[in-house]
């Protein structure tokens, strides 16, 4: 199966993973965040910014409590797998 990546929608870096599969604790670096102009944007409002740190706080109903930038986050399950961390 071949993926189609259009400018918008950054190729996963080798050595990469969603957010969502780094465990509770964990820091991490986001690499990329994937999908449309507006997802992008509105999570690098809430401070997911490429080569910034993210720790996974704990994940409650599904969605993630992360720190990112000195600030407690909760992001749903579906926003998070759209971050690229390494």
């Amino acid at each position: 199966m071949t993926r189609n990546y259009s400018a918008k929608t950054p190729m996963p870096v080798s050595g990469t993973m969603p957010l969502t599969m780094a465990g509770q604790g964990e820091t991490r670096t986001i690499c990329c965040i994937r999908g449309k102009d507006e997802i992008r944007r509105f999570l690098n409002n809430m401070g997911f910014i490429e080569q910034e740190s993210v720790q996974i706080i704990s994940e409650f109903g599904g969605n993630l409590i992360v720190a990112v930038k000195g600030a407690r986050v909760a992001v749903s399950r579906a926003m998070a797998s759209r971050i690229l961390v390494r």
